[in-house]
């Protein structure tokens, strides 16, 4: 697998890459994640975090960039989970990052392949506050990373934010590192002990494990949980896929069409398991 890519200037740059951070730990991600249909690596990531490592992609055969992509991954998984999802990303000609959380708008930053600040110095400040970053300390480092810096390039950029998450329990292994090429990340990924191949295995397969999860109570506020208010949820993940679904099939965008397949598929295991497993 080729380590570089060339960039619209046609200049050599790092080929397409990406990560999914999740503020979760793994045995609560591995069955949303499955819901993806790609195969992923996951491990730990620091303490109450977790890392998907994407071992393919549409990005990688040139089929949609893999911003888009990873956007659509991102803001499905923080819907369908009551934890933030950060997705970063990389190509030859910029990198950058997006934040989903809940039901809100996304949000994110870009940098351009030579470490050009290309975003919106408020995206950075609500990232902060999301994530629940010093709103003094936590800023004042984030708003370096929107400022000129000649000695710094995307990856640079995206490790510097990396480095500022440390402070909420961030702790990405060694290796898996923005600008590295796909093969030596999954190959990072595989040699962890604690590392697990996440890849859709049957809707059977995914509800038993989301029961085992509920009944951990590991993710109480999701949909299968028993939760008063999971068919209300269930049917708002429904109502938002079912948009995203048709947007992404009218544009060819097949990361927003998966998104709106997971919230939709998400959505009826919720009310399912809701209308299955009646409450006292």
């Amino acid at each position: 697998m080729s380590t570089e890519a060339t960039s619209r200037t046609g200049r050599p740059g790092p080929a397409p890459g990406a990560l999914l951070l999740c503020r979760a730990e793994p045995d609560s991600v591995a069955p949303a994640a499955r819901l993806l249909r790609d195969r992923m690596l996951l491990t730990r990531a620091g303490e109450g975090w977790s890392v998907l490592v994407p071992e393919g992609g549409p990005w990688l055969h040139g089929e949609e960039p893999v911003d888009r992509v990873m956007t659509g991954w991102a803001t499905a998984l923080a819907v369908g989970a009551p934890w933030p999802v950060l997705a970063l990303w990389w190509d030859a000609d910029r990198g950058g990052y997006t934040l989903g959380s809940g039901f809100r708008r996304p949000v994110g930053y870009v940098w351009l392949a030579n470490g050009t600040p290309a975003g919106e110095d408020e995206a950075m400040r609500t990232f902060a506050a999301r994530l629940g970053l010093d709103p003094v300390l936590g800023v004042q480092s984030l708003d370096h990373l929107t400022k000129p810096d000649p000695a710094a390039d995307a990856g640079g950029r995206l490790r510097g934010l990396l480095a500022v998450l440390t402070r909420v329990g961030l702790d990405l292994p060694a290796g898996l590192a923005p600008g590295a090429p796909a093969d030596r990340l999954c190959e990072v990924a595989r040699d962890r002990p604690d590392a697990r191949p996440i890849e859709w295995e049957g809707w059977p397969t995914v509800r038993g494990e989301l029961e085992v999860v509920a009944g951990r109570r590991l993710t109480p506020w999701l949909p299968w949980s028993g939760d008063p208010k999971a068919r209300i949820l269930a049917l708002a993940q429904m109502g938002a896929g079912l948009p995203l679904a048709a947007w992404g099939l009218r544009h060819r965008s097949g990361g927003w069409l998966t998104a709106g397949a997971l919230l939709l598929a998400h959505g009826a295991l919720g009310l399912s398991y809701d209308l299955t497993h009646p409450r006292d």
